[in-house]
């Protein structure tokens, strides 16, 4: 039988064949847990009495690093123990964002399975891995067995085409493609990405689109495994005798299947509090701006930090406006170095923090006051996910959030590209 990317991953860790609709129990090659989640998923080890680990586990410190309060530092200090006592890899404070660091680890690859306790685990799809966000205590399940179940899903095929205009990068373009879907349109769905601006995205704008597929419910989106993504395997030192792409047969049974032509697509922007409310940031008006975030899961990576520095090059952050930097990795920290955009956000007048997660989730780091308004590169506007539910959050891409802190207003990038 013809079958889908999911289908054939699943199909090939549960021993048997596979098709939508089927329940099985699959082996898991890769798991992980972050701050936030790892604290539970230690207890549930201790609750069930492990003495090692029947997958590859890792756990990255990214959500509160560094540690913001005492309570933090305790769960800080129990994942260092929980890593010493089963020898598990440990990604500690100033490494960066889980959902940058695992796949720069190269430990995510084509055709693996991978179970994330962090609902953006979906992002690894673009590298043709079946990748998705479960509970810790699920987690903990699959630790203790090296298996978990599945029910593998129906898959709907995304073709982008045309040509992005000027002023639109793939930020915009998955705003764009949610709110047409909307926040639960391709729930427990697989989706497949397509078409000619897919081929011709490079891998941060990939990584992009991938991990903001779960704000339409999905379980993974999976990009086209092809020499943009062996070159980028290439890059982080692993060896292409390593990759094994998986592909979708041409008859392979899908849902649905979606075109998106993005010919005429402008700069969009996602209005509290929702992420599928998208609208082009020409029709706004001017919507003055309390702070402006530059980083995140999302857009924290090189290409993030190059665009909204060409924007930003020689002119100053509005007086009154906090522009906050988090770069995804230590990496990415490192070459945005080498290449001067960290000088050129400091000069402007922005703050650079330690590369990881906070002011996102609103543990740290620029958590905005009653009735404040942020325009940010995240992938969550939802009340309350930057620490204030009385805050007001707007979704935009890095040349966006760039153009909106130089004028303290939500801005078109368009005027300085």
């Amino acid at each position: 039988m013809e079958k889908t990317i999911a289908e054939k991953i699943l199909s090939a860790h549960a021993g048997k064949e596979l098709v939508a609709g089927d329940f099985a129990v699959c082996k898991v090659d890769f798991t992980f847990g972050q701050d936030g989640t790892s604290s539970i998923i230690i207890d549930r080890i201790k609750e069930l009495g492990l003495k090692e680990l029947k997958t590859k586990f890792c756990m990255v410190i990214d959500h509160s690093a560094p540690s913001p309060s005492e309570g933090v530092s305790a769960v800080h200090k129990k994942m260092r123990s929980f890593a010493r006592e089963f020898k598990a890899p440990l990604f500690d404070i100033g490494c960066g964002v889980c959902h940058q660091v695992i796949p720069e680890s190269g430990e995510v690859l084509p055709g693996s399975l991978v179970l994330g306790a962090d609902s953006h685990s979906c992002t690894y799809g673009a590298l043709g891995a079946f990748s998705t966000g479960v509970g810790s205590t699920d987690l903990a399940i699959t630790l203790a067995a090296g298996k978990n179940w599945f029910k593998a899903p129906q898959t709907i095929k995304i073709i982008i085409k045309g040509k992005a205009p000027k002023g639109v990068y793939p930020k915009d373009i998955i705003l764009h493609i949610i709110t047409a879907v909307k926040a639960d349109g391709a729930a427990y769905r697989a989706l497949e990405f397509s078409g000619p601006v897919i081929d011709n995205m490079d891998m941060d704008g990939r990584f992009t689109i991938g991990n903001m597929t779960v704000e339409m419910g999905a379980k993974v989106g999976f990009m086209p495994v092809d020499k943009t993504t062996i070159s980028w395997f290439k890059s982080k030192g692993v060896n292409p005798s390593k990759i094994h792409p998986v592909f979708a047969d041409k008859e392979a049974k899908y849902e649905d299947a979606l075109e998106f032509d993005i010919s005429a697509l402008k700069p969009q922007v996602s209005l509290p509090h929702s992420v599928d409310s998208a609208k082009p940031v020409s029709d706004l008006g001017q919507v003055k701006i309390n702070e402006a975030f530059l980083g995140t899961c999302t857009n924290g990576r090189l290409q993030d930090l190059r665009i909204a520095a060409k924007i930003l090059k020689g002119r100053s952050v509005a007086l009154g406006i906090r522009f906050i930097i988090a770069p995804s990795s230590r990496l990415v920290f490192l070459e945005a170095l080498k290449l001067g955009l960290v000088d050129i956000f400091i000069k402007a007048g922005g703050v650079i923090v330690a590369p990881g997660c906070g002011p996102c989730v609103g543990t740290h780091n620029g958590i905005p006051a009653d009735s404040e308004i942020v325009i940010s590169t995240a992938n969550r506007n939802f009340k309350g996910r930057m620490g204030n539910p009385g805050a007001f959050i707007y979704l935009a891409s890095p040349a966006t959030v760039a153009a909106s802190a130089i004028k303290g207003y939500i801005a078109d990038p368009r005027e300085f590209l």
